[in-house]
């Protein structure tokens, strides 16, 4: 078989073509972005291991009273922030970034300004 064709929707072949690029390790963990229409999440992910390191969204009770009546772009900064703080807990200080084959713009260029602004590096 010279190449492997698979059928998949448009943001799932983008995704997939980033993704053969990208890999969390444990010195830089991937930073993976899901967006729903109403929601968005965030993960640090250790490739090597198939662990999550660290996992929040607007649905996470620390952030789910506060961002209830904010704007999808201002609570997707929050999410970032939060992420950014609990990666440094962790003592994350660099990620890879994994956007999942979203634009980067919105919600998601939001959440990666609130995660620098917290102090991690990508």
């Amino acid at each position: 078989m010279a190449g492997r064709v698979i059928n998949l929707p448009g943001r799932e072949t983008r995704k997939a073509r980033v993704r053969k690029k990208i890999r969390g390790s444990n010195q830089e963990p991937r930073l993976n972005v899901y967006r729903s229409n109403k929601h968005i999440y965030a993960q640090l992910i250790l490739d090597t291991e198939g662990k999550t390191v660290v996992s929040v969204s607007t649905l996470s009770k620390e952030l789910k009273k506060e961002v209830l009546k904010m704007k999808k772009v201002d609570a997707a900064k929050k999410v970032g922030e939060f992420i950014g703080k609990l990666a440094k807990q962790k003592g994350v200080e660099t990620v890879v970034f994994d956007r999942s084959g979203y634009r980067y713009h919105g919600r998601v260029r939001a959440l990666a300004e609130g995660a620098r602004e917290a102090g991690l590096k990508f």
